[in-house]
């Protein structure tokens, strides 16, 4: 199994090292044109400080890549960006841009940025910072990828797995009866609610599962049973929906059946005397993604339809 050791600064670290509860970070880059294919997801991503801390302060679990907007980045993730608002993430974004040469919009937050989005990320307080490999070379300047099954790699990763069993936190790396020193092993961490809502959004291709709508301020990751009554953040609990679609989705005025036809409630027009833009849609098949492992659970769209539905 690999690992990545990604370079980042002090202020992000200590930022999201003061929040307490963070389930996911937004470990974003600068600018959109570069993608990340070093990890598959459940594999190790490690945050380094960059100069003069140089060392590993604290990891997580990589859970996918997107390019988005910054605004969108801001939406989705908030403070989990490691910034407290909006102002503070742009101002960096556009110091690196200038660094780079790359152009800033006037819009505030138009540029799309590299999204690398870390599940159960652990941050350890500098007292248990753990050493950079061996032969670091100062002119990294992304990071590189690790073998977590030798030498260093593998050091780097047990030292972080026992700072944060020390901390309480959870590994997702091992079993309760496990070996302490086993090999590393791929794990599929629990996802947060920014992490779902991209996930969702590129399953779909950004397109509305209904109507195909593609302007991103309008479309919205819905859950299908609700994280409130006990759904989870997986694609697979998720329809990518317009925004007043997702409202009547959650209200029950919509649903999807199992054979992934959309269906409206009659209570729709009984409650409001309207509602024909939306009965045109009555029965249509919705789109869906390209992978079946991504596609809506048809267990979870027939609760939606016998708990929520006004049928």
């Amino acid at each position: 199994m690999r690992g990545f050791i990604g370079n980042t600064d002090y202020d992000w670290y200590r930022f999201l090292a003061s929040q307490p509860g963070i389930d996911e970070v937004n470990f974003w880059q600068p600018s959109a044109s570069a993608s990340f294919r070093a990890l598959r997801p459940g594999e190790p991503f490690f945050f380094r400080l960059k100069s003069p801390h140089n060392a590993i302060a604290g990891f997580g679990y990589f859970a996918s890549f997107s390019a988005l907007p910054a605004w969108l980045a801001w939406e989705s993730f908030g403070p989990k960006n490691g910034a407290a608002d909006f102002d503070e993430m742009r101002a960096r974004i556009e110091r690196y841009r200038r660094r780079n040469g790359a152009p800033v919009s006037q819009r505030p937050g138009d540029y799309g940025i590299g999204c690398i989005m870390v599940a159960s990320p652990v941050l350890f307080p500098e007292e248990l910072w753990v050493r950079e490999p061996k032969g670091w070379a100062p002119n990294i300047v992304r990071g590189r990828g690790e073998d977590l099954t030798r030498a260093e790699g593998l050091r780097i990763f047990t030292e972080c797995l026992d700072r944060a069993q020390h901390l309480g936190a959870p590994t997702l790396a091992a079993e309760p009866d496990a070996p302490r020193y086993g090999e590393p092993t791929l794990v599929a961490p629990r996802l947060g609610q920014g992490i779902f809502r991209v996930s969702v959004l590129d399953a779909y291709d950004r397109a509305c599962a209904v109507t195909g709508e593609h302007s991103l301020p309008v479309l919205e990751a819905a859950h299908i049973m609700p994280y409130a009554d006990g759904g989870i953040h997986d694609v697979t609990n998720g329809l990518l929906l317009r925004s007043d679609i997702h409202r009547l989705f959650d209200l029950g005025y919509v649903t999807v059946t199992p054979e992934y036809r959309f269906q409206i409630s009659d209570a729709l027009a009984e409650d409001f005397h309207n509602g024909r833009t939306y009965y045109a849609e009555r029965g249509k098949r919705v789109i869906l993604p390209r992978a079946e492992a991504m596609r809506p659970s048809r267990g979870l769209l027939a609760w939606h339809g016998e708990a929520v539905w006004r049928g």
